[in-house]
């Protein structure tokens, strides 16, 4: 039995092997002609230091193949393709006189054609070249364009009369060479004085009252981004300080003075021109001076389509707004005009038009808000129309999934929604949706044996209202509408049947979510209630099967006992006796923990954790939290790979209830915990801290990283978290060295079927990189754990007492494939366990560190 893994392994290593030879076999100069080059690196020197700027690599042409960790593996797909198959083929074909006919004899002509354009001879040739990259030969041609960039970029830094040069070093390697880029930078020129030009009165005061916080100083080096900065600077000034019609056109630049000067006195003067508004009309080009415009009046259309007209609409003026609409007004008319940042008589702000649009927005009821300026030319004055098209009232939705897990081979889940949109006319939106699932399951513990033998049933009602609802508080003072405030209200069931310990949920959330800005959300929730009751409390040894062998294994030292003797049973054809569940596994556990058994120390202890473990995972749980979450990020589109992610997160669960307490005596269990509705109400603080980083480099490489903290701490009515309060270690989203659940707690080496604990620190690292096309490869390490702190849990492996603790920190290293699939990556990794603090000490590193005690694990989007 032992030889099978040592024949695979050595079946895995020759194939590694072969295609390790097979690959690096290729050459990489293949396609390379004899008078030509291939393009191995490049230099690039200013003032003969060497610069590794990726920004200003960018600027040249021509790059050198890409690499995977030093390997042109791209390129030597490549090289693996034939030229020319077609040609091949047709060679191959006609190399023997007989040849073609026999094969038309057994096939025929048109699948002899075929034969040509198939995989084996043709496809996979155009595949290669597909995935591959042909080689990078050197083009002077191209090489001057790229020296033209360098020298007009250093221009654009101040170094108006820098030199650049090339030259192509060929003399390390036969058909390869690196071309060097030299560039002489020069002095660069400095700002002298700044003047302006600005033709119009309005503009000119303007820029007068904010010109401290230009970007272009006096003393400063003259950079193209400077001025970008300032003209963008500008135009976001003129068009936030009433000129709605600003063009950025409109500003331009002259430097005056020698740009061919030489020497240390490198200075120029700066004139500011902005010109007046440009216009074309009927094929004639006018100008007209700018002015602040303010608003005259603000105009609401509530049931706008193209083909409508406006002059049947019915009309209502509230307060400094004008609302039209058809037949009966469906709104109330302030949460329209809440929406609405506009107000009359105010100067005209881009701000207010941009947050317009995203409070109409995020009142989730019409489809596409269209803002209208009409200009009053003479009086300066603004009419602002808003363009509303509704969505339908209600509108129905279904899901279909079919899902595959470990706990069914195969699970058919429906889910239909239905959305009621504007409920009470004040935009709120009420939807409510329902799933019921079945599944097929195989394990012989269920005792229904039917096909679909597993279900799981439930339903949520939302209400989300477009502001922050508070009674008697006028909340608009504290978070403005601007900030997109919402106030959510739900209720959410599930029932579970032959699932685990089959779990009953009722869960429901009174919250608020806010952002101040594109890149910071607030969430509060006030009252965030889950009540967990375990239906089959008795499931417990058959769901938890780890801990049942824990259990029995120590059972096995008391088989012999008279007075334990009907807790155990042999199954036919075996000779071991086991504990009978949950008779025996009750009887057993009682009879030690009290006494009637005589029992060692070490026995005792573990009897009494697994007793403890399992009142904790079988026991209803009533959790009664409020929390906090705090989130930032400057990410600025799905495409930016440089960004950073913060999440801070505040919870507190029971102190509500206690206080009430104090008022109302609760009943109290045997273990003096306090009741409500026969439950003990579980009492913690719980706070994380999570913090992602990308850095970018070569346009398409990414390191990214993340770290995680988080804590729970129980008090009051309760020595330990929840379940489904808890931390677990493991996954694809977390070590990916180990499988969820595990992982820790502690130095304890995968002790239960779920392993989970109340504190946890994680730091991830990977460097993801292009391997072919869309495929992406990626490099990562893992390391962290989970520790039980400050519960009731005395295993001192198991919790973190001191700073010592950290040496239980587990790490796991791996690699990764992705596929990007644009809308969503694929991604399957393989870790392996580099330290592993289980073990004894001196067999922490690299123990498992093989291809059969490897973890796969399949994802989707990336981890972090």
């Amino acid at each position: 039995m032992r030889t099978r893994p040592c024949m695979y392994f050595n079946i895995t290593k020759i194939g590694l092997l072969l295609l390790v030879i097979a690959i690096t076999s290729c050459n990489a100069t293949k396609r390379v002609g004899e008078d030509e080059l291939l393009l191995t690196k490049n230099l690039l020197y200013a003032d003969s230091v060497k610069v590794t700027d990726d920004d200003i690599h960018s600027l040249i042409f021509q790059k050198p193949n890409s690499t995977l960790l030093g390997y042109p593996l791209r390129l030597n797909l490549y090289n693996l393709a034939k030229k020319n198959p077609d040609s091949s083929y047709q060679v191959w074909l006609h190399k023997k006189e007989k040849r073609e006919q026999r094969l038309i004899n057994i096939l025929s002509k048109k699948q002899v054609e075929r034969l040509g354009e198939s995989f084996l001879v043709k496809g996979a040739s155009v595949w290669l070249k597909n995935i591959g990259e042909p080689p990078t030969i050197i083009d002077t041609s191209r090489t001057r364009r790229s020296l033209q960039r360098l020298n007009a970029y250093y221009k654009s830094k101040g170094y108006f009369n820098n030199n650049t040069t090339y030259t192509i070093d060929s003399t390390n390697k036969k058909q390869r060479a690196i071309i060097n880029y030299k560039l002489d930078l020069g002095n660069p020129y400095l700002v002298d004085s700044i003047s302006t030009k600005i033709t119009s009165s309005a503009l000119d005061s303007i820029h007068k009252a904010y010109k401290k916080n230009s970007f272009i100083k006096p003393g400063q080096r003259i950079d193209l981004d400077n001025f970008n900065n300032e003209r963008e600077r500008l135009t976001n000034l003129f068009r936030n300080t009433g000129i709605h019609n600003f063009q950025e056109s409109s500003i331009s630049y002259d430097l005056i003075g020698d740009t061919t000067k030489l020497g240390s006195n490198q200075k120029l003067d700066i004139l500011l021109n902005i010109e007046d508004l440009k216009t074309r009309t009927d094929n004639a080009l006018s100008t007209s001076k700018y002015k602040v415009h303010s608003f005259k009046k603000i105009n609401i259309y509530t049931n706008y389509t193209f083909d409508n007209g406006l002059d049947s609409v019915n009309k209502l003026d509230y307060k400094d707004f004008t609302i039209y609409y058809q037949g009966k007004l469906r709104y109330k008319p302030k949460t329209l005009t809440d929406a609405v940042f506009l107000k009359k008589d105010s100067i005209y702000r881009e701000i207010d038009r941009i947050r317009t649009y995203r409070q109409i927005t995020n009142l989730n009821t019409f489809k596409y808000p269209n803002i209208e300026f009409v200009e009053d030319s003479v009086a300066a004055k603004l009419t602002a129309n808003i363009y509303l098209s509704p969505r339908p009232k209600y509108s129905l939705g279904t899901d279909f999934d079919v899902t595959h897990s470990n706990i069914q081979f195969l699970g058919i889940a429906f889910s239909p929604s239905l959305q009621a949109r504007n409920l009470f006319k004040g935009a709120e939106n009420l939807s409510l949706s329902g799933r019921i699932s079945v599944g097929a399951s195989s394990d012989p513990d269920i005792v229904d044996n039917r096909f679909f033998n597993i279900l799981e049933t439930g339903g949520d009602i939302n209400l989300n209202l477009p502001r922050i609802w508070f009674p008697f508080v006028k909340t608009s003072r504290i978070i403005p509408n601007y900030m997109l405030p919402k106030t959510k209200l739900s209720i959410g069931t599930s029932f579970q049947q032959n699932i685990g310990l089959d779990k009953q949920t009722f869960n429901t959330v009174f919250g608020y979510n806010w952002s101040p800005s594109d890149f910071k959300k607030n969430t509060l929730e006030l009252l965030n209630v889950q009540f967990v009751r375990n239906v089959n409390p008795n499931r417990f040894f058959t769901v938890y099967q780890n801990t049942y062998e824990n259990l029995d294994e120590i059972a096995d030292n008391y088989e012999n006992e008279p007075a334990l003797s009907d807790f155990y049973e042999t199954a036919e054809g075996s000779t071991d006796p086991q504990l009978i569940i949950p008779e025996g596994t009750t009887g057993f556990t009682n009879a030690i923990l009290n006494g009637e058994v005589a029992s060692s120390t070490s026995d005792y202890d573990d009897i009494s954790s697994i007793e403890e473990r399992r009142i904790r995972l079988t026991e209803n749980n009533l959790i009664f939290a409020s929390n906090f979450t705090y989130n930032k990020n400057n990410k600025k589109g799905i495409t930016d790979d440089d960004f950073y992610q913060f999440r801070f997160k505040l919870e507190s669960a029971g102190n509500l209830l206690s206080g009430i307490s104090n008022i109302i005596p609760f009943d109290k269990s045997d273990d003096d915990k306090l009741l409500v509705f026969g439950v003990p109400y579980s009492q913690y603080i719980k706070t994380e801290f999570d913090f992602i980083k990308h850095w970018s480099s070569s346009g398409t490489n990414v390191l990214a990283f993340r770290s995680f903290f988080g804590i729970a701490i129980p008090y009051g009515n309760s020595d330990n978290i929840p379940f489904v309060r808890s931390y677990f270690a493991g996954g694809s989203n977390d070590n990916r060295a180990w499988l969820p659940y595990s992982l820790g707690p502690g130095r304890t080496e995968d002790v239960n079927d779920f392993n989970e604990a109340n504190l946890k620190i994680a730091f991830n690292l990977e460097y993801r990189f292009p391997l072919v096309g869309d495929i992406k490869g990626a490099i990562f390490a893992d390391a962290g754990n989970i520790w039980n702190a400050f519960d009731n849990v005395t295993d001192e492996k198991a919790n973190f007492e001191n700073l010592g603790s950290l040496a239980d920190i587990a790490l796991g290293t791996g690699l990764g494939i992705r596929y990007d699939f644009t809308y969503f990556v694929f991604r399957l990794d393989m870790g392996l366990k580099t330290y592993n603090p289980a073990e004894e000490s001196s067999k922490r590193w690299f123990r498992d560190y093989n291809l059969s005690n490897a973890v796969f694990n399949i994802g989707i989007n990336y981890p972090f």
